[in-house]
C-alpha cells in the first residue's frame, strides 16, 4: 500500500498559540541551551491574515546576537505561516530585566553552568556585584567575583572556592 506523505501544516491551522511555541525552538545563540521564550526576549507576538508580527526585547542596547536571533525568529516562524511575511521587530518600549526570565530558563542557566541572575534590588537600591552567587556546579555559596565583566555586558566571571571551577553569572538587570 502506497500512502501520501504527510503535507506542511497550512497557515489556517497556525495560531499565536503555535507561534509561541515554535519560538520555544529559537535558542540564544551564545547560550545555546535556553530559548529566547525562556530568556524572556520575546515581548508579543501578533498574528493577522497579512503578517506575523513578533516584537522583542534585547536583553541590552548593542547586544551582539540580536541579528542572529532575529533571524532565527524569522526562519523558525516562516514554516508555519508560509503565506505571510514574518515582521520581527526590536523594541525599547520597555526595558528588558532578568525578573523576564522563567524558572525554567533559570534551571537551563544553572544545568549548563551559569548562576542565573539574583532577584532584582528594590527600585533606586544599587546593583550589587558582591554577594553570595550560588555555584551552578555544586551550589556552594562560597563564591567570589573575579571580573565584573564577562565575554557579554550581560555576565560577569565568577569562582566558587569550594569545587574550584570559574562560572559565568547573569548581571541581575
Amino acid at each position: 500500500m502506497v500512502t501520501e506523505p504527510l503535507a506542511p501544516p497550512r497557515a489556517a491551522g497556525a495560531d499565536e498559540a503555535a507561534i509561541w511555541a515554535a519560538l520555544g525552538d529559537v535558542h540564544d545563540p551564545e547560550i545555546p541551551t535556553i530559548s529566547i521564550v525562556d530568556l524572556g526576549v520575546v515581548r508579543s507576538v501578533e498574528l493577522s491574515a497579512a503578517a506575523v508580527r513578533i516584537e522583542l526585547l534585547p536583553t541590552f542596547v548593542g547586544c551582539p546576537a540580536i541579528e542572529l536571533i532575529v533571524a532565527g525568529v524569522r526562519d523558525r516562524v516562516a514554516t508555519l505561516v508560509p503565506d505571510r511575511p514574518v515582521e520581527v521587530e526590536i523594541s525599547f518600549a520597555e526595558p528588558w530585566t532578568t525578573e523576564r526570565i522563567t524558572p525554567e530558563g533559570r534551571d537551563a542557566l544553572r544545568r549548563s553552568g551559569f548562576a542565573p541572575p539574583l532577584p532584582a534590588s528594590p527600585p533606586g537600591a544599587p546593583i550589587a556585584l558582591t554577594g553570595a552567587v550560588p555555584c551552578p556546579f555544586c551550589g556552594s555559596r562560597r563564591t567570589v567575583l573575579e571580573n565584573p565583566f564577562g565575554p557579554t555586558a550581560c555576565r560577569s566571571i565568577r569562582y566558587c572556592t569550594d569545587c574550584r571551577q570559574p562560572f559565568e553569572q547573569f548581571k541581575t538587570v
